[in-house]
């Protein structure tokens, strides 16, 4: 008998899992301060399971390769990329086009240039817009990212917005706290300080979860999204549904001794819906994906999501990493 992929609920460590049915998959793709080309490499994969602006993958393979494996088993109702401002834009998928050509239907460009000043108001309120008029596809939708923000600017972004539980931040090392004052309100705050994933989709998530249930796919990051979120919804006088949000994340992250992901969730003014799925890459023969067991890949492209999707839908851990090494070895 195939070993089933396990998820469970963050705080309680009992059984969980996301909500039936097939998902819609957003993948958002933002260049973030010493990036690299892999934000454009995941987002061409996902969509094509080709690679056009590299020959292969550098070092261990990118999360990517894990959600895409699930989706050839067990297909997303959809794979849509979010483009919230990318210098190199992904060959062959619909956000690889100029602001200023006609986009075709499910096309997903929020023009927003990477060199631009950070305006929060203006890049959250995009997101609320975009949240109030996805359509869905399936029963529900996920949310990931592929731009991974250091830990640190994250801390400071969330100790600007009165956060209790940030380890790391400090003015020795993010300048830009120096600039902050008590009378700047939260969004001016967030534009010395914010991130556009996480700006865009605290907006989405706000506007997207009165209609239909959304999941943050991610563990650190994503958790900080549900803070800003929390923190913007005084300022826009809303209620957060938090009944139609789930966050889910991986065992690998859950053990980050670099974040701590309960704590963070701690700081809500809600008790969230939060899962990780403990899955193990043990069993492969492919000795660089051992790596995430040892808690050295960074999640990202919603793998966490998609192994809860896997896990939801009956996958087995041999059926996927089986997948997962043959999408490898033919790249």
């Amino acid at each position: 008998m195939m070993k089933s992929i396990k998820t469970s609920n963050i705080f309680t460590n009992m059984p969980d899992s996301l909500p039936s049915g097939k998902a819609d998959f957003l993948l958002a793709l933002s260049d973030a301060k010493g990036s690299s080309i892999s934000a454009c490499l995941d987002a061409e994969y996902l969509i094509n399971e080709k690679l056009y602006s590299a020959e292969h993958f550098i070092q261990e393979p990118s999360p990517v390769v894990v959600t895409r494996a699930i989706h050839n088993l067990h297909p997303f109702a959809s794979l849509e990329i979010l483009n919230l401002g990318m210098e190199r834009l992904p060959q062959h998928s619909t956000c690889a086009l100029s602001v200023s050509e006609e986009m075709p239907l499910g096309c997903q460009n929020f023009n927003i240039s990477p060199s631009e000043k950070l305006d929060a108001r203006a890049i959250f309120t995009k997101g609320a817009d975009a949240g109030r008029r996805y359509e869905l596809k399936g029963n529900y939708l996920i949310l990931a990212q592929s731009t991974n923000t250091p830990n640190t600017e994250i801390e400071a972004m969330l100790l600007a917005l009165g956060y209790a539980c940030n380890k790391g931040a400090s003015k020795a090392n993010h300048s830009n706290l120096d600039s902050l004052s008590e009378e700047m309100s939260s969004f001016e705050k967030l534009s010395l300080l914010g991130e556009r994933t996480l700006l865009f989709y605290a907006g989405f998530i706000l506007e997207a979860s009165r209609r239909f249930h959304v999941v943050l796919a991610g563990g650190f990051e994503m958790a900080a999204c549900l803070l800003v979120a929390d923190k913007l919804r005084e300022d826009i006088f809303m209620r957060v549904k938090s009944d139609n949000i789930t966050l889910a994340t991986t065992r690998w992250a859950l053990e980050d001794k670099n974040s701590d992901i309960r704590a963070y969730l701690s700081e809500l003014s809600y008790i969230p819906h939060a899962i990780f799925t403990d899955f193990s890459f043990k069993s492969s023969e492919i000795t660089t994906l051992h790596q995430y067991d040892k808690g050295k890949v960074q999640e990202s492209a919603g793998v966490g999501a998609a192994l809860a999707y896997a896990s939801q839908n009956q996958l087995s851990t041999q059926s996927v990493i089986e997948q997962i090494e043959y999408l490898i070895y033919t790249m």
